[in-house]
């Protein structure tokens, strides 16, 4: 049974709602915000300007198969559609709202889909959910109070990522029923759990798909690429011999721009520390 617990505080009003695998957050405000931790504790309450057509919001978390993500559902839309990717802050120029997340202590990457924001944190048992998300709450909850658009700007290679659809005219029949497969059956099923799966390519009987949102390092990944897609692609399509999870160009490019900053920051602490 879910537990309830009412705080007051002037004009705001809080509900915090515990279920056994999800939890959810429910906030009306008037110039005050208080955000609770799990042991219904205040956390802390500062001042916060809303907007008349946003005093409420209702927001979800869900846990995912990646220990590292999790789910948060405003209530509301985040995307006309598609799914945006956002890997790393380099990635977070186009929205204004990732970057906000992304000054969040502990957040590693930025997923959006069209109801929902999954936030994944870095691999280490210091950071802890309970202290990343009250943090996260209250960007939610600041960011769409403000009624800017999630997206700043949609160039032509910056669009949210659709569905291909069937149709496309330079796909031949196995392609285009990769993608239909794709599209109807897996995708919907992995953005439940705060994900994506992009189709990148068909060469010499292998699928080659990227992981998105959650699916990015997740224990399981491997295990649903092999057990899931490629056993349902394979008895719909005999062309299919098999699956393979890949990176983008531009994925591998700041990867390793990443890996030479964090280095560089190594050898400087270790400088440092020569020095005292």
């Amino acid at each position: 049974m879910a537990t309830l617990s009412i705080v007051r505080n002037m004009s705001a009003a809080l509900l915090w709602f515990r279920t056994k695998c999800t939890s959810s957050l429910y906030y009306c405000a008037a110039n005050q915000k208080i955000i609770l931790r799990e042991d219904n504790q205040i956390l802390r309450s500062p001042n916060a300007f809303f907007s008349t057509h946003a005093k409420t919001m209702f927001i979800q978390t869900q846990e995912t198969p990646n220990p590292n993500s999790v789910k948060f559902m405003p209530g509301c839309k985040v995307l006309e559609s598609g799914t945006v990717d956002f890997p790393s802050p380099k990635e977070a120029h186009r929205s204004r709202f990732a970057k906000l997340l992304f000054k969040i202590d502990g957040v590693k990457s930025v997923f959006f889909g069209s109801d929902f924001i999954t936030i994944t944190k870095f691999d280490d048992d210091a950071l802890d959910w309970k202290l990343i998300k009250p943090d996260i709450y209250a960007t939610i909850m600041d960011f769409f109070s403000t009624g800017l658009p999630v997206m700043d700007r949609e160039t032509e290679f910056e669009q949210p990522y659709v569905a291909h659809g069937a149709g496309d005219c330079n796909d031949d029949e196995t392609v285009q029923m990769i993608k239909e497969l794709l599209d109807t059956r897996i995708r919907p099923t992995v953005q439940e759990d705060g994900g994506d799966i992009i189709f990148m390519g068909f060469e010499e009987g292998i699928v080659k798909l990227k992981m998105q949102g959650s699916c990015t390092g997740c224990p399981s990944s491997a295990v649903t690429l092999k057990n899931g897609v490629q056993n349902m692609l394979q008895f719909y399509i005999p062309e299919v011999m098999g699956v393979m999870e890949v990176d983008d160009e531009l994925d591998g490019l700041a990867k390793k721009e990443f890996e030479a900053f964090e280095h560089k920051l190594k050898i400087n602490e270790n400088n440092y520390k020569k020095t005292d």
